[in-house]
Order: C-alpha cells, then structure tokens, then sequence
C-alpha cells in the first residue's frame, strides 16, 4: 500500500513523495497471534500457579525486598574484598587462558576454512565440525570433558577452549575470505607460496577484525567463567557466587559479589571499545 504526501514550500511549488505502507501479510499476523497468545499463556500461568501459602502479590513483595537487601545492603561476610579480587582475577585468567588456546588453534584452522585459501573439501569439513562445536553449549562441553579429567578447571579450561575454537574458527575464516582475491591472484602470479601469501597479505589486511573476534571472545569467556566457576567447580568469583547463594543465601554478599562482577565486565566493555577505536584509526 503506497500513501502519498503533499509538501507546500514558500515558492508555492507542491513536492509529492510516495509513503511505503507495509501491509500486513500472513507471516505477520501469524507472528503477532502468536505474540498475544504467549503474553495470554503468561499471564494464565502466573494468575493459576500454585503459590502455597504465599500470594502472589506478597511472592512480589518478598522478591522486591530480597533484591532491595541484595543491592541496596550489599556487604562482604565470609569474604574480604582482597579474596574477592584474587577470586575475580582467577576469573580473568580462565577467560584469557582458554581465550589465547582457542585464538591460536583457531588461526591455523581459521585459514584451512577459509574457502578463499583452501581445498573446497577441507573448508567443508572444517565448517561442519564447527557448526556441530557450536551447536553445542559451553557447560556440556565442560561436563563432557570432565568425565575424563574430573570437575574443576581443567575440565573448565579444555570445554571452555574447545566452544573457543569453534567459535573463532567461524569469525576468522570469515574475516580471510573478505580479502580482496586480486590481491591473492597477484601474488600467486609472482611466485609467492601458499604460507608467504597468508603471511604479507591475509594476516596483515585482517589483523584488525581478529583482534576484535578475539577480544569479543575474551569478553564471553569472562562470563563463561564465572557460571563455570559454579556448575564445574572450577573456582573463582562464580564458586563464591554460587557458595553465597546456594549453600549460605546470604543476598548481602551476593549483591557485592554481582558488583564486582558487573563492574569489571563494564571495564572490559571500556577496553574493547577503545581497543576497535585505535585499531581503525591505525589501521
């Protein structure tokens, strides 16, 4: 459906310009059905739940409290702030560990999956061994692993680094093939090798979009850590976290335990930002 509008100027010269209505079609009124029927569903289910004792307006009262105690009172008990920095900084270094491992195994295979500099059979093989990487989650991968080396941070850092590999792999063969192929074709012509091509021009033109994916990475892993540190044992501040709630409830030290968390991933969010930035600029 096409509106079109009338514009008057001081000349007295009339303008028309042509308003695109999208009309509503199957797909979305399916969506928007479906939208409502959900909200109606949620709404039901809150409205019929089984509270027990508790009503559902004093359930709403109790958890607005439990988070007014949790943020506004927030305060360390068995920890001090010096354990909850070391505690982050194990954190930190799971997340940069499993980080540089997957950046590493992912630049070698990031090229092989490239299809711009590799056999069209060894780029589809790669690719589907990532997909299936991805398409599983981080914890199983850590539960997985752990069968053989037992719960903690190794299990935590082979999972964590395996879900890296296939993460990166994806990102940085993208990133190769965006390379211009006359480029490629020139220096192929000139007699360079397969690793003198990958060295003067893949890396040097894509060295800014793989700082970026691995950092982006880094970013993930950070938060990866934190809930491993609880469902595999793997220590750091997501042990203290899950300590606090689950065994202790104390919501006073978990509200200090969220801030530490939320506060150093702002500053790598400051960091990542900044780092993009310099890295156009010089680039």
């Amino acid at each position: 459906m096409k509106a079109r509008s009338t514009v008057k100027d001081s000349g007295d010269i009339l303008y028309t310009d042509k308003i695109k209505v999208k009309p509503l079609t199957k797909a979305s009124i399916v969506i928007r059905l479906t939208l409502v029927a959900l909200l109606m569903i949620t709404v039901y289910g809150f409205a019929m739940f089984d509270y027990g004792e508790t009503g559902l307006f004093t359930g709403l009262k109790e958890t607005f409290l439990n988070f007014k105690t949790m943020f506004l009172e927030a305060s360390f008990s068995r920890l001090t702030i010096t354990d909850a920095i070391y505690q982050v900084l194990i954190t930190l270094g799971l997340a940069f560990l499993t980080t540089i491992f997957g950046a590493i195994i992912a630049l070698f295979l990031g090229l092989l999956a490239a299809q711009n500099l590799s056999n069209q059979y060894v780029s589809n093989i790669i690719r589907a061994f990532v997909a299936f990487i991805r398409a599983v989650p981080t914890v199983l991968w850590v539960l997985i692993f752990s069968i053989a080396a037992g719960l903690g941070s190794v299990a935590a850092v082979i999972g964590m680094t395996f879900h890296s590999v296939g993460y990166l792999i994806k990102a940085y063969s993208e990133s190769f093939e965006e390379l211009d192929e006359g480029v490629i074709e020139a220096l192929k012509s000139c007699g360079a090798n397969w690793w003198q091509i990958v060295f003067q021009a893949v890396i040097p033109s894509s060295i800014t979009y793989l700082i970026s994916w691995t950092f982006i990475r880094f970013e993930i892993n950070f938060s990866v850590a934190v809930a491993m540190g609880a469902a595999a044992g793997a220590g750091g501040i997501g042990f203290d976290l899950f300590m606090a709630s689950g065994f202790y409830f104390d919501l006073r030290e978990i509200g200090i335990i969220t801030y530490f968390i939320l506060a150093l991933a702002m500053v790598l969010e400051v960091i990542s930002s900044r780092m993009k930035l310099n890295l156009r600029v010089n680039h």
